[in-house]
């Protein structure tokens, strides 16, 4: 059911280091993601995947990513939570120099079709972009890298719960390592209709 699919593409950030993933699987995930299935604007469809799934690739891209912000005392998945595979979304600038919404809904096509199966993962926005270009001798001059997704089978536990009286929406983790996520309730996100002054 589509409910349950979405409410189960959490971002994790801890994974079973012992599951591989295949390239092949990974371009399951991108022909979810392909303009042909989901939207692009204009139909220009400027979008490339660079696909780690090799623990060389993979051993490249880990020291690039940034884990985690409000987890501060947290420096990213330790040995043997590390993803298994990545793939990473860029930007064709010999189509277009800026990309909308393309690389979001993208993203999130691949990470429900991750949780379909059996998989997990977390979109990643904050990394070295220039660390990223030279170890994986990505042609700066023509790509910008948009998004990175880390993926694997999820090996941690990820709650969703109302935010608190203090308005504080920093997820955070208890003492027996289980993520808690707060939302807001769709009473505050959901707007009366505005009236005009006379």
């Amino acid at each position: 059911m589509l409910k349950d699919l979405i409410r189960n593409t959490r971002s994790y950030r801890r994974f079973d280091g012992s599951v591989a993933i295949e390239e092949g699987t990974l371009k399951e995930l991108v022909e979810f993601a392909r303009a042909r299935h989901s939207p692009s604007s204009a139909n220009l469809q400027p979008l490339k995947y660079l696909l780690g799934s090799d623990e060389a690739t993979c051993g490249k891209i880990f020291p690039h990513m940034r884990w985690a912000g409000y987890l501060e005392d947290w420096k990213g998945p330790g040995e043997g939570e590390h993803p298994t595979a990545y793939i990473i979304i860029l930007g064709d600038t010999e189509i277009t120099s800026t990309f909308s919404c393309d690389h979001g809904i993208a993203a999130h096509a691949i990470m429900l079709g991750a949780t379909e199966l059996g998989l997990g993962g977390c979109v990643i926005g904050s990394f070295s972009k220039q660390g990223l270009m030279e170890a994986l001798g990505i042609d700066e001059a023509r790509f910008e890298i948009l998004l990175v997704l880390a993926l694997g089978k999820p090996a941690e536990e990820v709650i969703l719960e109302d935010v608190g009286e203090t308005g504080d929406i920093r997820y955070w983790r208890d003492e027996e390592g289980r993520h808690h996520v707060p939302k807001r309730p769709l009473e505050e996100l959901i707007l009366p209709p505005f009236t005009a002054e006379e």
